[in-house]
C-alpha cells in the first residue's frame, strides 16, 4: 500500500501505481465526477498521473481558479484538431494558454482571414461535443521523430529537439488526433466546455525571430462558464473603443512611422500632455527631497561590463561601434550613469540618502511583433530615480517611495492598486546573503505599510529583488507600471562607498525607483482609463473659445487671451463654420471644456460654457468662468489659484 495526504491533513491509503482519478473515485463517485486534474506536490497533473508515496495531493473541480489554465489550454489543442480536420496539410507550430484565452500558430499557404473564424467554432463545437478522451502517451525520440516526418509537421520535429536529454516525450491524443506536448489535460474534450469565442487572427513569426517564416496565429478568448466570457467579451468592446491610437489620432495627440518602430512622434497636444504629467511628477518629486540630473543616451560597453548589463541584458540593448572600434550601447536603464553621477566627491552618512532623479530616454530591443502603440515601445522615457542610503535607513525609503508612488496613483484616479513582491531569479548577480537582506527590507517595509501584497518567486532583476504596482483601470484591466528595486550590488560593482561615522568607507544600498514607470505607457494606460476625457488639468487643450457668428470674434478674442492670462490652455476657434459643427469637431478632440460666443454674450460680456459629454451650457460673467476653470484645473497638490479681486 501507499499513502497520499489530502489538504485536511488526512492520509489515505491506496494500491501502488494508484492515480488520482483512482484517488477521487475510493472518496466518493461524486467528487470523482467533478474533478478534472490534481495538484499533485504542488504540480499540476492530470488525473491518470500515478500517485507516489507519501504524495501530497489535492483534486481540483472545472470551477476551480486554477483548472483555468487548462480548459484554456484544452481548447487550443480543440482549435487545433479543427484546423487541420477543415484544411488537411495545414502545419501546426504551438499553441499554449495565456491570458484570457488561448492561441495556436499554423503554417498554411494562405493565411486564415477572420472570416474563417465562425467555420473553425464551429469545428469546435463539433469536437467538444464528442467528449474524445485526453490520454497522455510517452513515446521514445525515434518513434515520435517518425511519426512527425511522416506528417510533414516540421515545427514539431524542431520542438522534439528542443526537449533536454533524459525528459520523456509526451504524446496526447485526444480521439484520433495528436499532439506533442507535455500537458496536463482534463479527462475529455467536454471539459474544455463551450465558453469561449475565436476572436482575431494575427502573424506571428516561429519563435519570435523575424528572419523565420510568418505563421498564421489564431487567438481565443475563453472562461470556466458563460457569464466570464460574456462579461470578458463586454470588456473587451469597451476596450475597443478606448484604444489609445484610435483616440491618439482623433485626439491628434502622437503617431508612429515604420523609419522608427516602437518609437512615438508627438504632436503638439500630445508633447503638451507628455510634459503635464512630467511638470506634475517633477513637483512631486522635489516636494519628496529629490534632485534632478541627466545622463548620456549613449555609453561605452565597458560601463555596461562593470554594470553587468552586458552579460545579462545584451540582447535588449541597442548597439553600436565607431570607426576607432570602440563599442556602446544606447542606455537601455538609468542606473549606471547615475553611478558615476554618485561616485564624482566623497560622499559621507550625513549627504545620505541621496536621491537622484531622471527623466531618462532609454531604449530597449523589443520583437517587432510584440510592439503596441504607447504601451509597449523601443524607445521611452523613465521618471527613474535612484536612493542612496545606508542599511539603516533602507526600510523607511522603501515606506516612503511606497506611500509616496500610491498616493501618485491616487492624483490620476487609480485607487485599486495590487503590489507584488518579485524574489531572486536564477540568473542573478551578488551573494545570497546579499539578496536575503534585499528582500527581508521590502517585505519589512510592506508589513509596516499594512498594504496586501503577492510573492512572485523568482521574478526579480538580475540585480536585486523588486515591488511592482499593478494598476486596475475603470473597465478592470490590470497594468503594471511603479517599481521599486533594492540593490546591494551595484554599488559593490562599482566600488562606490560613504564615509560611515567610524570613519570607514562603507558601499551604500541603491534603491531602483520609477512611479510612472514608462511615461508613454502610462501616457496610453491615462488615455484608455479615462477613454480619452481626460480631467481638466491634464488636458493639452482645456478650453476651446468658439463663435456662433462673426459679430462675436473680438469678444472671442479677449477672452480667449483672458484665459490664457490666468494660465488656461486655450484655443479660438473663429471660423466661419455653424456652431453645431464647431461642438462635434471638438467633442470628437475630447476637449473639457467649449465657450460658444454670440451676439448676446459679446453685448453682455458674458460666456456660455458646455461640458464634454453634458447637454446642458452654463452662462457666466467671464471673471467667475476663469475663477471656476482655474479652480478645477488645478493640479491635486497645487497651491489654490490666487482669487480675482
Amino acid at each position: 500500500m501507499i499513502h497520499v495526504h489530502l489538504p485536511d491533513g488526512a492520509a489515505r491509503p491506496l494500491a501502488p501505481s494508484s492515480s488520482a482519478a483512482d484517488l477521487a473515485s475510493t472518496i466518493s463517485p461524486s467528487l470523482a465526477r467533478r474533478t478534472v486534474a490534481a495538484l499533485i506536490d504542488g504540480t499540476l497533473c492530470d488525473l491518470s498521473a500515478p500517485l507516489p508515496d507519501g504524495a501530497s495531493v489535492e483534486l481540483l473541480s472545472r470551477d476551480d481558479p486554477r483548472a483555468l489554465e487548462l480548459v484554456r489550454h484544452d481548447l487550443a489543442h480543440v482549435l487545433a484538431e479543427a484546423v487541420q480536420a477543415l484544411w488537411p496539410g495545414t502545419k501546426t507550430a504551438i499553441g499554449p494558454a495565456i491570458e484570457h484565452g488561448f492561441y495556436y500558430d499554423f503554417e498554411r499557404d494562405m493565411p486564415f482571414t477572420p472570416e474563417d473564424l465562425p467555420a473553425i467554432e464551429k469545428k469546435m463545437r463539433e469536437i467538444i461535443a464528442a467528449k474524445a478522451p485526453f490520454t497522455c502517451e510517452e513515446w521514445s525520440r525515434e518513434e515520435a521523430r517518425a511519426h512527425f516526418e511522416a506528417a510533414g509537421e516540421p515545427y514539431k520535429l524542431a520542438l522534439l529537439d528542443a526537449i533536454p536529454q533524459g525528459e520523456p516525450v509526451k504524446i496526447y491524443r485526444q480521439g484520433d488526433w495528436l499532439d506533442l506536448c507535455r500537458g496536463p489535460h482534463m479527462r475529455t474534450t467536454a471539459d474544455a466546455g463551450t465558453a469561449f469565442r475565436l476572436t482575431r487572427v494575427a502573424g506571428a513569426y516561429w519563435r519570435g525571430d523575424s528572419n523565420n517564416r510568418m505563421l498564421s496565429r489564431i487567438y481565443g478568448v475563453a472562461f470556466a462558464d458563460k457569464a466570464a466570457l460574456d462579461a470578458h467579451i463586454t470588456m473587451m468592446a469597451e476596450a475597443e473603443k478606448r484604444d489609445h491610437r484610435r483616440l491618439g489620432r482623433e485626439m491628434n495627440l502622437f503617431h508612429f512611422e515604420e523609419v522608427a518602430p516602437g518609437s512615438v512622434f508627438w504632436h503638439p497636444k500630445g508633447w503638451r500632455l507628455f510634459q503635464t504629467l512630467i511638470g506634475y511628477m517633477r513637483d512631486r518629486q522635489e516636494a519628496a527631497g529629490y534632485v534632478e540630473v541627466n545622463s548620456p543616451d549613449i555609453m561605452d560597453r565597458a560601463l555596461w561590463e562593470t554594470s553587468g548589463h552586458w552579460q545579462n541584458y545584451r540582447a535588449n540593448m541597442f548597439l553600436a561601434e565607431t570607426v576607432d572600434d570602440r563599442e556602446y550601447a544606447l542606455k537601455p536603464m538609468n542606473c549606471p550613469g547615475h553611478m558615476l553621477i554618485y561616485g564624482q566627491g566623497t560622499k559621507s552618512y550625513r549627504d545620505l540618502p541621496l536621491k537622484l532623479a531622471e527623466f531618462g530616454k532609454v531604449h530597449r530591443y523589443e520583437p517587432s511583433g510584440a510592439l503596441h502603440g504607447l504601451l509597449r515601445v523601443r524607445s521611452f522615457t523613465q521618471d527613474d530615480a535612484h536612493i542612496y542610503c545606508t542599511p539603516e535607513q533602507l526600510t523607511e525609503e522603501c515606506l516612503k517611495v511606497n506611500d509616496l508612488v500610491l498616493s501618485i496613483y491616487r492624483d490620476f484616479g487609480f485607487e485599486d492598486v495590487r503590489i507584488k513582491l518579485s524574489t531572486r531569479p536564477e540568473n542573478r548577480i551578488g551573494s545570497d546573503e546579499n539578496w536575503d537582506r534585499s528582500e527581508g527590507a521590502l517585505r519589512e517595509a510592506l508589513d509596516r505599510a499594512g498594504h496586501p501584497y503577492t510573492i512572485f518567486e523568482g521574478e526579480g532583476a538580475f540585480y536585486g529583488p523588486k515591488l511592482e504596482y499593478v494598476l486596475r483601470d475603470a473597465i478592470g484591466r490590470d497594468w503594471q507600471c511603479g517599481t521599486l528595486q533594492v540593490d546591494f550590488n551595484l554599488p559593490e560593482r562599482f566600488g562606490t562607498t560613504y564615509v560611515a561615522p567610524s570613519g570607514e568607507k562603507l558601499a551604500p544600498v541603491m534603491l531602483h525607483r520609477a512611479l510612472f514607470g514608462s511615461l508613454e505607457r502610462f501616457t496610453g494606460i491615462l488615455i484608455e482609463h479615462h477613454a480619452g476625457h481626460l480631467p481638466l488639468w491634464l488636458a493639452p487643450v482645456q478650453v476651446v473659445v468658439a463663435t456662433v457668428t462673426g459679430a462675436a470674434d473680438g469678444w472671442a478674442v479677449e477672452v480667449a487671451q483672458t484665459l490664457k492670462a490666468a494660465g488656461l490652455r486655450v484655443e479660438a476657434d473663429l471660423r466661419n463654420e455653424k456652431i453645431g459643427y464647431k461642438v462635434r469637431e471638438h467633442a470628437l478632440t475630447k476637449t473639457p471644456v467649449q465657450i460658444a460666443l454670440g451676439g448676446h454674450e459679446a453685448e453682455e460680456r458674458t460666456v456660455t460654457i458646455r461640458r464634454h459629454g453634458a447637454p446642458d451650457t452654463r452662462t457666466l460673467s467671464l471673471e467667475d468662468a476663469v475663477q471656476m476653470l482655474l479652480t478645477e484645473a488645478r493640479a491635486p497638490g497645487a497651491a489654490e489659484p490666487v482669487q480675482s479681486e
